[in-house]
């Protein structure tokens, strides 16, 4: 399998695409084969997300790795969306300050590339609403 098929193979990387415990009503992201708090007892299935939530903790990078040294700085947010589940993900604020309790959205961006003939890799970013 080749390097882009096997990106376009993985649900989660073009989908907001996690699990929910319908036993206890948890949502997870990214997916997860077992619920932390039922177990084996747990009933998982696959959920799409809506791509909406709310910031509940941010932070703005300036002294950031190599490969996004060029971006700096950027602000990074845990978003809780509202089916529940909690994820970690850069957000394209546009210049403006990134609060919590600011209401966001999913948007498909680029994450990174391997140089003018490798691999572009797209990711999820959000951004206010």
């Amino acid at each position: 399998m080749t390097a882009p098929r096997f990106w376009r193979n993985i649900q989660q990387r073009y989908r907001l695409v996690g699990t929910e415990c319908k036993t206890c009503d948890t949502a997870y992201f990214p997916p997860r084969e077992l619920c932390p708090d039922c177990r084996r007892a747990g009933d998982v299935v696959e959920k799409e997300f809506s791509g909406e939530g709310e910031v509940v903790a941010s932070t703005v990078v300036h002294d950031a790795v190599e490969d996004y040294d060029a971006e700096t700085p950027y602000t990074l947010a845990v978003v809780r969306l509202d089916e529940g589940a909690r994820l970690t993900a850069q957000v394209i604020d546009d210049g403006d300050e990134v609060s919590i309790g600011d209401r966001v959205e999913a948007c498909f961006r680029r994450v990174s590339d391997e140089g003018d003939e490798g691999i572009v890799q797209y990711g999820t970013k959000f951004r206010p609403v």
